[in-house]
């Protein structure tokens, strides 16, 4: 039987990739007590590299928030994982870091960081409302337009 997240997914045209595995000596999550922590995920998608370059510079704002767009799903695959393939145990997303490869003098970090804050409201409904940092990155790893952390609260 197909959960309210699974449905919202399938209606919002997202199918969840495999999560992409760490590159480097870390973990994709840590689970403490009923807390999800969610290592920062790159815009990765088909198992190629998006959004490459710097946002205010080769990308446009709306490249941005694309690139953050992707992040997230990335997040939720990642998410999915550490429930065991069951979303309906996610209580609600705690918190958003974003980190955005920003051109000097570029100040639109926050609407970037939409990109991913808005896909946690559409996929989670009023669970996915969120703290969240937005920050502005002199650059970020393969040069990504944007990379996304996460905590998130599980059953």
């Amino acid at each position: 039987m197909t959960g309210t997240i699974d449905r919202r997914l399938s209606e919002l045209g997202i199918v969840l990739p495999q999560p992409p595995a760490p590159v480097a000596s870390y973990v994709p999550y840590v689970t403490s007590g009923n807390l999800v922590f969610i290592s920062g995920q790159i815009p990765l998608e088909n198992g190629q590299v998006r959004y490459v370059g710097t946002i205010g510079k080769e990308l446009s704002l709306e490249d941005g928030k694309a690139a953050a767009r992707v992040c997230a799903i990335n997040l939720i695959a990642q998410l999915k994982a550490a429930c065991g393939g069951d979303l309906e145990r996610v209580r609600r997303c705690v918190r958003l870091g974003v980190f955005v490869n920003a051109a000097p003098g570029f100040g639109q970090q926050p609407e970037v960081a939409n990109g991913a804050s808005d896909l946690m409201l559409d996929v989670f409904g009023d669970d996915g409302r969120h703290s969240r940092a937005a920050v502005g990155a002199g650059s970020l790893p393969r040069n990504v337009a944007v990379e996304v952390e996460a905590v998130f609260e599980i059953a």
